[in-house]
């Protein structure tokens, strides 16, 4: 429980009052997830088994990608689209029987529209586009609290490294992949923006 604590103590002030850490509580959790408890609560929740296994530095920059996500408002949320699906699928198959055609475009079309918004919020793409945000915010935040700017880029990219080693599944493996990837570019971009910044010596 320690371990929640010292990650309780690493919410940036304003979330301190609605962000809550937890340890995960299911079979096989994810590392780190958040959940929308309610209208204004919102839970961390950490695999601690796991989490071990990171050094002190990725867990931090992990924890504040996690953060970050939430800043951006783009955990996850218990939608309308499931219930949809199934009560289209329900009807159509109802309607299939009593053969009545104009509830079984309804229903159809209610199967359609719930099944597009279901691929749109799963979408790998924009789940990476949301990620690679959540990465820059971390690297913000970690500045907050002390790290310099290299030191942050660092341990959130060994921390995605690890993660690489240890994650069998391929697709998830690719995300953290295309995560190092543009946590590098916008590394460099940071590196020259420092340099250019630098007072050029007089002669």
């Amino acid at each position: 429980m320690g371990e929640l604590r010292r990650l309780r103590s690493l919410l940036p002030p304003e979330l301190q009052s609605w962000v809550t850490v937890e340890a995960a509580t299911d079979v096989t959790p994810p590392l780190i997830t958040s959940e929308e408890l309610g209208k204004d609560q919102v839970e961390i929740q950490v695999d601690l088994a796991k989490w071990e296994g990171l050094a002190l530095d990725q867990r931090n920059l992990m924890f504040w990608h996690e953060v970050g996500r939430i800043q951006n408002d783009t955990i996850p949320r218990d939608g309308w689209e499931m219930a949809a699906l199934a009560i289209g699928l329900g009807g159509a198959i109802g309607e299939l029987w009593v053969q009545d055609g104009l509830l079984l475009i309804l229903a159809l079309a209610l199967c359609s529209f719930s099944g597009w918004r279901l691929y749109r919020r799963n979408n790998p793409q924009k789940t990476l586009v949301e990620d690679i945000d959540a990465d820059e915010r971390a690297i913000a935040i970690a500045t907050r609290f002390g790290y310099t700017l290299p030191n942050a880029y660092k341990s959130l990219g060994s921390a995605l490294k690890t993660l690489i080693e240890q994650t069998p599944k391929k697709r998830k493996r690719d995300q953290y992949i295309k995560r190092l990837d543009a946590l590098k570019k916008s590394a460099a971009k940071a590196k020259d923006r420092v340099r250019s910044s630098e007072p050029r010596p007089a002669y």
